[in-house]
């Protein structure tokens, strides 16, 4: 009798890149947590590093993306040049 149990699904967590400046290319790069569309070469180039510098902060702190909190992503995300745009007020 085979086993009923479904595997369990492992926690998985995606940083999403979308470039929103155009040069008429269509660029698409994907790598360990992360997902990158769009933008100039310029654009994506920023974002393809920024990406890769992440997941060497998280290697090096021995996480994984979908395991560290806001906060610490957000201070990651700092390290490496990105900062939270405050709402604006309507």
């Amino acid at each position: 009798m085979a086993d009923s149990k479904k595997p369990s699904k492992k926690a998985q967590a995606l940083l999403l890149g979308v470039g929103l400046d155009s040069d008429g290319h269509q660029r698409v790069t994907k790598g360990k947590n992360f997902a990158l569309v769009g933008g100039t070469q310029e654009t994506h180039e920023a974002m393809t590093e920024k990406a890769i510098k992440i997941n060497e902060h998280l290697s090096k702190r021995g996480k994984e993306l979908h395991e560290v909190s806001r906060e610490e992503f957000d201070d990651i995300a700092h390290k490496v040049g990105l900062r939270r745009d405050a709402p604006e007020n309507n």
